[in-house]
């Protein structure tokens, strides 16, 4: 998520007062907010959830439409989303 500016600080206390209520949400086995280290208004959310649909039930429901309605204003471009898979280890 890139951010404008001046919206960094709400920004982080938006998650701030969400990230508890997030984690206490059924299928969230992880969560965390990263912020870019040489772009400072560039923000990740990294999460593990424990399948699919716990993450669809998240995206549908009141607490992240609360928090989207106060989140995306603060966009300074629009956001982006993916979901993963852990490959196999590398070695």
């Amino acid at each position: 998520m890139t951010f404008k500016e001046e919206e960094i600080e709400t920004f982080k206390e938006v998650f701030d007062d969400s990230k508890e209520k997030i984690r206490a949400f059924p299928g969230v086995k992880y969560l965390e907010c990263l912020q870019g280290k040489d772009k400072p208004n560039i923000f990740f959310t990294y999460s593990h959830w424990e399948s699919e649909n716990d993450l669809e039930a998240y995206r549908n429901s009141d607490l992240f439409h609360s928090t989207w309605a106060k989140t995306k204003p603060l966009f300074k471009e629009k956001a982006e989303a993916w979901s993963n898979e852990r490959l196999a280890s590398l070695k």
